[in-house]
């Protein structure tokens, strides 16, 4: 059973309140000894005239919420529901143990489209450490609305348009090396693109030729397009090898480039309706009424820039997608950027610019280190990956040896990979999104710590418990005796593995991954607290070993359906 539902359900019917309000307000107490759900009674106070204490105590006592096996409790303004141990373990079990690593899937979003816009690297750029917070954090939000039943359109929005593509142009026409570019392209890319500001700052004149080239490029001149095109080609291929890496998959690849010639249709559109105005040169929309900047639409010299493609993109999208949601996962420092963008689109009389969503987030730090692309002092993702799978590496060949050598190199290699790239996804999303990220490798390995590789550990250790269980002829109960799973550790084990399929729903919401990040953690902290206190193997009755191996079991299933969400593979040994 439901049983958040359930108890929102019967609120609901004794309040007035619609049910959705309802499921919103309820808490999960502090402590478990306060019960399993808390509904504070302050919204009632209104309505009803009295103190929400005395509401909370009428609505307690009411016939109407009564549930079978749930008991109902007062605590000031609060009403308590405690969910018999006995019957959560029962419920709670055999709802995992049926859906398997599914636990946690729902319908709600059936029939709806949603579109996440995320990673979106520049052309030619290197793909560092900052592009993968986007890039993490895409994927993940993606993962979660399919996993609700959403229609999720992955999009690339690459940023392979606007004036850098003059600079690049002029550039490695002067100082551009083909062979070069052939075995390294990016590096060969970032290099001349490094020079181009270097030389700039002496010979002016060469932020007038690479404007030139890219207005050449706008009008579509061929020489340009073909140097262009051979660009974004090579960068695609390079970007595509960390993709396949990190597991993160697209199904749109349209840059900004592909919205070009549909903004001479928004411009016309905008003028139509009177709210273009010209501004020192450049066309603009007033949003002085929203207490915005004014957005330009085209520079002085004719070209655009990112707000206009972003007009025209939107307006594609939801053309040809409908979508009931558009969401734009980057960097805060955006902010302003999507306010002016979506207060024009709600001017052009477009309602859906209601369901365009900025998910912004935080920087990323090293100690000590400054990102400059145009100074080309930047940390690349692969390097990263690369130093931390080799630190993993190191820790699971030291633990292989001192148990005797357990793992074979090839082993080793397969299990670091998956763990250390773990850890990188994981120390992106652990905490709240727009908090600013400082990588520490003491700290993102640690295997007792908030990291992927505790996480993954305690995967592997509970499936090593099952494959033990196994071979001594024990398997887990498969419907029944999970009542006699009561004990302190074992009801906050099953509470929190309780909460899972409200933790993603929580993340969809909130656009916040760590929701789910959160409550894994919990659950594979109060798993290795009930695994430390209490015997499986050897718990006495086969009832109980049975009971507490279907525990494992439902355990096993949540942690690896979390954190494929997170965008995490998990291992089977360690």
């Amino acid at each position: 059973m439901e049983y958040k539902s359930e108890i929102a359900g019967k609120l609901a019917a004794i309040t007035g309140l619609d049910k959705e309000q309802v499921e919103s307000l309820i808490e999960i107490p502090p402590q478990l000894s306060m019960g399993d759900y808390a509904f504070p009674c302050f919204v009632l106070a209104k309505t009803l005239h009295k103190a929400p204490p005395l509401i909370a105590s009428e609505i307690a006592s009411s016939e109407e919420l009564k549930i079978e096996g749930v008991s109902v409790s007062c605590a000031g303004p609060y009403i308590n529901f405690s969910i018999s141990r006995e019957i959560l373990a029962g419920s709670v079990i055999r709802d995992i143990l049926e859906a398997g690593e599914s636990y946690g899937k729902d319908s709600i979003g059936e029939g709806k489209t949603v579109i996440v816009e995320y990673s979106s690297p520049n052309i030619a750029k290197p793909f560092h450490v900052g592009h993968a917070f986007t890039t993490i954090l895409g994927n993940s939000i993606s993962r979660i609305y399919s996993k609700l039943g959403y229609n999720v359109q992955r999009f690339n929005h690459l940023g392979d348009y606007g004036t850098q593509f003059g600079k690049l142009i002029t550039a490695y026409r002067l100082w551009g090396d083909e062979k070069a570019l052939e075995e390294d392209p990016i590096k060969e890319l970032l290099r001349i693109y490094v020079k181009f500001h270097e030389e700039a700052k002496t010979e002016p004149s060469l932020e007038d030729d690479a404007r030139e080239n890219f207005r050449k490029l706008e009008e579509g001149s061929e020489a340009e397009v073909a140097l262009w095109q051979r660009f974004r080609d090579v960068s695609l291929e390079v970007f595509k090898k960390t993709y396949d890496r990190m597991g993160v998959e697209f199904d749109n690849y349209n840059g900004e480039s592909f919205y070009s010639s549909r903004i001479p249709a928004v411009v016309e559109a905008l003028e139509q309706k009177g709210l273009l105005e010209e501004s020192e040169g450049a066309k603009v929309v007033k949003l002085d009424d929203e207490g915005l900047p004014p957005c330009i639409v085209l520079k002085s010299d004719g070209t655009t820039i990112y707000a206009s493609r972003d007009l025209a993109a939107a307006i594609y999208r939801y053309e040809n997608y409908k979508f009931d949601k558009n969401i734009y996962v980057v960097g805060l420092p955006q902010q302003l950027h999507f306010k002016q963008v979506f207060a024009v689109l709600k001017k052009m009389g477009y309602g859906f610019a209601d369901n365009c969503v900025h998910v912004g987030f935080g920087l990323v730090k090293f100690k000590d280190k400054v990102f400059s692309t145009r100074e080309g002092n930047i940390v690349l993702l692969d390097d990263l990956i690369n130093k931390t799978v080799e630190k993993t590496c190191e820790i699971i060949r030291n633990n292989s040896l001192a148990r005797g050598g357990d793992m074979s190199e090839e082993q080793i290699n397969e299990i670091a990979e998956k763990v250390g790239i773990g850890a990188v996804i994981y120390t992106y999303l652990k905490s709240g999104r727009e908090k600013d990220i400082v990588f520490d490798w003491d700290e993102m390995l640690d295997f007792e710590g908030d990291t992927a590789p505790y996480l993954i550990y305690t995967y592997a250790r509970t499936r090593s418990i099952l494959r033990k269980a196994q071979e001594q002829g024990l398997a887990p109960s498969d419907g029944a005796g999970y009542s006699v799973l009561t004990g302190d550790d074992e009801y906050a084990l099953i509470r929190s593995l309780a909460d899972f399929k409200d933790s993603v729903k929580k993340a969809a919401a909130s656009y916040e991954p760590f929701m789910i990040s959160r409550q894994i953690s919990l659950i594979a902290r109060n798993y290795n607290r009930f695994y430390n206190n209490s015997s499986i193997l050897n718990a006495g009755s086969d009832e109980l070993i049975k009971a507490r191996l279907a525990l494992c079991e439902a355990v096993c299933d949540v942690l690896k359906s979390g954190l494929e969400l997170l965008g995490i593979d998990v291992v089977e040994k360690m």
